[in-house]
């Protein structure tokens, strides 16, 4: 079957040691499709129905695999203007990623191994950066994210599947043709999650109460908080009037 195991091919993105000039191209061209597919959108829609207005209205974010920082601006400025003040940490292994950025409170590092104490940050979040470890690296990443919380975590990733491989091979045509980007992109597909894989993983790092479900069918979330407080949410956690997510089934 299309799409059923993960793929182990590299990407480009993960060469850290490229010239400065295409890692800069790279990341305009990421930036473009980030934009395109709205990558700030499940963090605006989910943060505040499962925080709470009152708990979204001052928070420390962690951002994890931030890149140049791009959401972090984005998510900064949306909250801004509902009057709440969010602070991010910016945390990338490349260096010069986080340079181009200019963004502050920038630490280049591993997600493997944050560099922070327990309990660092109201909130541990990572966009489109997770397909970029290996399978077996994936507990070792939640449980680090979970150590660093003090409250909750919220990791959004591609999911692997058919229609989103077609649909990201299309728009590449338009925006990053001859581009390592567009190459990229299809290859972040097939290194995609599945359900039922964030489900183990979850498990496996010690979020037991740990939510995954699926936005738009193209994009899989994975939510947790502590004190026992996700399970106390999940009337938030996925609107089903909004049409925003799928059946939670372990697919």
């Amino acid at each position: 079957m299309f799409l059923r195991q993960r793929s182990a091919q590299a990407e480009n993105f993960d060469q850290l040691a490229r010239r400065q000039s295409e890692t800069l191209l790279a990341f305009r061209d990421l930036d473009r499709l980030n934009a395109v597919f709205r990558h700030s959108d499940p963090f605006r829609v989910t943060l505040p129905r499962w925080l709470g207005p009152a708990r979204c209205e001052r928070l420390e974010i962690l951002d994890l695999g931030a890149g140049t920082a791009r959401l972090g601006q984005r998510l900064t400025a949306w909250a801004g203007q509902r009057g709440w003040r969010w602070r991010f940490t910016n945390l990338d292994l490349n260096r010069y990623a986080l340079e181009l950025g200019a963004a502050p409170r920038a630490v280049s590092g591993s997600a493997l191994a944050l560099p922070f104490e327990n309990g660092s940050f109201d909130l541990v979040i990572a966009s489109q950066m997770t397909h970029h470890l290996a399978t077996e690296a994936l507990v070792a990443h939640l449980r680090e994210a979970w150590r660093v919380t003090r409250d909750a975590v919220l990791l959004c990733d591609l999911h692997r599947n058919g229609g989103l491989y077609v649909l990201v091979w299309l728009l590449g045509r338009f925006l990053c043709a001859h581009s390592p980007t567009c190459a990229d992109a299809l290859i972040s597909v097939r290194r995609g999650f599945r359900i039922g894989e964030w489900h183990a993983a979850a498990r496996a790092a010690g979020l037991t109460e740990a939510r995954v479900w699926l936005y738009w069918g193209a994009r899989i979330v994975l939510q947790a908080r502590k004190h026992g407080q996700t399970a106390n949410a999940s009337s938030a956690t996925c609107p089903p009037a909004d049409g925003l997510c799928s059946s939670q089934s372990r697919k």
